[in-house]
């Protein structure tokens, strides 16, 4: 049974408010109504669309600045980080991401996102990969949306940092990595050495 347009825009403002990152095609299965009319319930209650969510959400919660390396060089859209602790990115997967005969995407591109976040929250001039653990544990296909969480872990021992990156499409688990990153926490970065 459709819910009546008052409960559906009441519970479609609750949703958005919970996940912002939720998408119109997402909600529309939700409710079970168009997606177009998804979009006239998002107009008559002011919601922005997607992009604009996000692009409000990454700016009310940039508190930090990335330092190792220039924010255009982040594979995905960095929408949350807190230096040293944890990030988040988003990914989405379009043609030129995919196998051609499949549509599925290729592994290079998701290793991309989570290992760009994982330099990216370090709280570091110099970040650099020095080992990773990975697993694709689902396969992702054109269209779909990846989210990258990084959370740091403790304790840093001496110059190396583990940065452990869950990727998701909805609530399904599609990656999983722990990297270990070098950091130059001396002055003198002309010394950098990997194992």
């Amino acid at each position: 049974m459709r819910m009546v347009k008052k409960d559906r825009q009441k519970q479609l403002l609750k949703t958005i408010k919970e996940n912002p990152f939720i998408t119109d095609e997402e909600l529309s299965e939700k409710f079970s109504v168009s997606v177009q009319t998804i979009r006239l319930d998002r107009l008559e209650l002011s919601i922005p669309e997607l992009r604009e969510r996000i692009k409000n959400v990454a700016e009310k919660q940039f508190g930090d600045e990335v330092k190792a390396l220039p924010i255009d060089e982040v594979i995905g859209e960095i929408i949350d980080i807190e230096l040293d602790r944890s990030a988040i990115s988003i990914f989405d997967v379009r043609k030129e991401h995919v196998f051609k005969r499949n549509s599925i995407a290729r592994g290079h591109h998701l290793f991309a996102q989570a290992n760009s976040l994982a330099v990216a929250v370090i709280n570091d001039e110099l970040a650099l990969t020095s080992k990773a653990n990975i697993h694709f544990t689902h396969s992702v296909k054109e269209g779909e949306r990846v989210i990258a969480k990084a959370k740091v872990r403790e304790p840093k021992v001496g110059d190396r940092t583990i940065v452990d990156v869950n990727s998701y499409v909805g609530n399904r688990l599609v990656f999983t990595g722990d990297f270990e990153m070098y950091r130059n926490s001396k002055s003198d970065d002309s010394q950098v050495k990997l194992n």
